[in-house]
């Protein structure tokens, strides 16, 4: 009987662990969003000061699928 209830408590711990990992998981993808947009602003708030090269960058934006689109005659 005691044998019983070890399992059952591992098989309860190991779905907290499971449990906490994935809690873990999200918050970590949460933060690096979180990261990801406020370096995103920040640099658009230091590109702001030079609007040239906002300008030169879109128009290279614009640019790039054309040259990807294009192929080498074979």
């Amino acid at each position: 009987m005691p044998r019983y209830s070890d399992e059952a408590q591992s098989h309860v711990s190991t779905d907290a662990k499971s449990r906490r990992k994935l809690l873990d998981q999200r918050r970590m993808e949460y933060r690096r969003a979180i990261e990801s947009y406020a370096e995103r602003r920040q640099l658009q708030q230091q590109l702001a000061d030079y609007p040239e090269l906002i300008a030169a960058n879109y128009l290279a934006a614009a640019q790039a699928p054309a040259r990807r689109n294009a192929q080498p005659g074979r």
